[in-house]
């Protein structure tokens, strides 16, 4: 059976798997819809919690940047995995003590005004949106792999599969598919890493292997790494230097911590189980279970790289023998050729494949004299490739190959339909029901919400398309607008009670404002390409700050601006205040 045949018998069962969970969870009432009825097992909500979480920039992407990025693409790791933390010790908690269906439900009823409530909807809509293409960019490649087809079917294709299973099934169908979702990604994600580590430093566990020798060699991985990038004009792969500076690396480790923390689709999980206290073990379970892919990561990404540039130079640089012949392409390079996403040039018509940093000056200067070198003739290298590609390029068996393949599907869908569903639910439930529609019937709410779902996929596939980055990048930038809007605005409705809707909507749209201002400027607005005013590099950043940590500056501009207009402004009313403090006071036996 060939690779094709094998990948796809293994993606389609796990379709077949997702659309009959979404069918027998079928929503019949808005309260299943948006929160699963309320009924959810703490620890299957921390398996949901935790696929719903871990999205295709996470599964796909994260490793392929810290490849490329090395040290400074720690970041990522970083920010994702303490703002959960956040979140779970600050914000879960007491949102679910709350009892609300949705994010901007509980800021209107909490800064008691409507406005404030409409305000938070566009900040979901604008953060949710964004977070959504990257994931829309993640099932596109995976498809354009499985099928071996451009980019585009496999985005259209993709679209389909999550229209179907997201629009069925409402928050209950998509909790219980996400379980399913994180047992097949779990094990897409370790099984190939194992192998991998154990081919190249014989340990079972890449976290171990990471930091251990090479198979019968004194020399340890990341040493030789290090070399191997030196050798080819790059930075050491481990130097704190060279990937971002240290302010953006601070700036947007920063973003995503507290954009994570204030991630609506989320947070709305911690409101489908019975109790506080199970709002509590959830978050717990959850970080178990992130905890796991994140702590493999670093070493799938450095492992990826080490194959990958092993593969293009397999003896020692500048000989003949040291690279790959053209016509001695293996297979996996040729099918990720048809996506779009890896090009090669024979820059110097050798018929040998040579890949180095050709932006260094001096290096390339050297390569053209001794070794003929004309340019890096891997001329397209998409980084959201490496880890599905990671078991083709180390000869892992097929099956492996479509374990993946059927992960890196399962991290992007189980995404995609928790911000489907927090979009759904802020324009049906928020804006129709609760703002300009109140008395709208059960049945014409859910319908408004699959509408609404259905939108939101074909305007996010567009824009999949079309990208302003790497799927990680765009999620970043989604974790900054988070970052900006909604988390300093629930950390303020939780912690203080003297803060009144005036100081929360200033807030919101001082801190959302300027974030996507500034996002615009280098990536066009609304992301469409040919409109960006700046160009997108460190140059043009003002004061060095790259957009994808902006984020955390326009947290603090939220912070700033609804302090000041708290101050000048007056006090909540008194039973707001009172109901912010019950609030804070967590009753473990509370059933609300």
């Amino acid at each position: 059976m060939d690779q094709q045949t094998l990948s796809l018998l293994v993606v389609g069962a796990t379709f077949a798997l997702y659309i009959g969970i979404a069918i027998w969870a079928r929503a019949g009432s808005t309260s299943e819809f948006y929160v699963a009825g309320r009924g959810v097992n703490p620890i299957a909500n921390g398996m949901a919690t935790a696929a719903d979480w871990m999205s295709a920039a996470s599964f796909i992407s994260m490793a392929g940047l810290i490849a490329f990025l090395g040290f400074t693409g720690g970041a990522y790791l970083m920010g994702w995995t303490g703002g959960y933390v956040l979140m779970a010790l600050l914000l879960a908690p007491y949102l679910r003590k709350f009892g609300k269906f949705t994010v901007p439900e509980f800021i209107g009823d909490r800064f008691y005004s409507k406005v404030a409530r409409v305000v938070a909807v566009v900040s979901l809509l604008a953060m949710s949106i964004t977070y959504v293409i990257g994931q829309m960019r993640g099932v596109g490649i995976a498809f354009s792999n499985i099928l071996e087809v451009p980019l585009a079917i496999g985005l259209i294709s993709g679209m389909a599969v999550v229209f179907i299973y997201a629009v069925l099934g409402g928050m209950k169908g998509i909790t219980y598919t996400q379980i399913a979702q994180y047992v097949i990604m779990i094990f897409a994600y370790t099984v190939p890493a194992v192998f991998i580590s154990l081919t190249l430093t014989g340990q079972v566990f890449p976290q171990i292997g990471l930091g251990s020798t090479l198979q019968g060699q004194d020399t340890y991985l990341l040493e030789a790494l290090d070399q191997t990038m030196v050798d080819l004009g790059f930075t050491m792969y481990t130097a704190t230097e060279g990937g971002m500076s240290m302010l953006n690396m601070f700036l947007l480790t920063m973003a995503l911590m507290i954009g994570t923390a204030g991630l609506p689709h989320v947070i709305i999980r911690f409101f489908t189980v019975p109790r506080v206290r199970d709002a509590r073990k959830s978050a717990g379970w959850a970080l178990v279970f992130i905890g796991i892919l994140y702590t493999t990561a670093p070493a799938v990404g450095a492992m990826a790289i080490w194959n990958l540039v092993n593969t293009v130079h397999p003896g020692e640089i500048g000989t003949e023998e040291g690279h790959l012949a053209y016509e001695d392409k293996p297979a996996w390079m040729e099918r990720w050729e048809q996506t779009g996403l890896l090009a090669f040039e024979d820059k110097n018509e050798d018929g040998r494949m040579q890949y180095y940093n050709d932006a260094n000056e001096e290096f390339a200067a050297m390569a053209e004299e001794e070794y003929g070198w004309e340019g890096s003739e891997i001329v397209t290298l998409d980084r959201d490739i490496m880890v599905l590609a990671n078991p083709e390029i180390a000869g892992l068996p097929g099956w492996v190959i479509a374990l993946v393949a059927a992960g890196g599907i399962a991290a992007a869908l189980s995404t995609a339909a928790g911000l489907l569903l927090a979009i759904s639910s802020a324009i049906s439930h928020d804006l129709l029901k609760g703002v300009f529609m109140p008395r709208i019937s059960e049945k014409n709410e859910l319908l408004a919400g699959r509408i609404a779902m259905a939108g939101a996929i074909l305007f996010a596939g567009y824009l999949g398309l079309n990208p302003p980055g790497f799927a990680a990048e765009v999620v970043a930038l989604a974790f900054g607008l988070a970052a900006a809007s909604l988390f300093p605005t629930l950390m303020m409705g939780i912690f203080m009670k003297k803060m009144n809707k005036e100081g929360a909507i200033a807030g919101m749209l001082v801190g959302l404002v300027t974030t996507l201002l500034y996002i615009f400027t280098y990536k066009g607005w609304f992301f469409f390409s040919g409109t960006a005013m700046l160009p997108d590099t460190e140059e043009y950043w003002l004061f060095g700050v790259n957009p994808t940590g902006f984020g955390a500056i326009g947290a603090v501009f939220n912070f700033v601006a609804a302090y000041i207009v708290m101050k000048l402004t007056k006090e909540p009313p008194q039973h707001i205040q009172e109901l912010v403090e019950s609030v804070r006071v967590p009753r473990t036996d509370n059933p609300s």
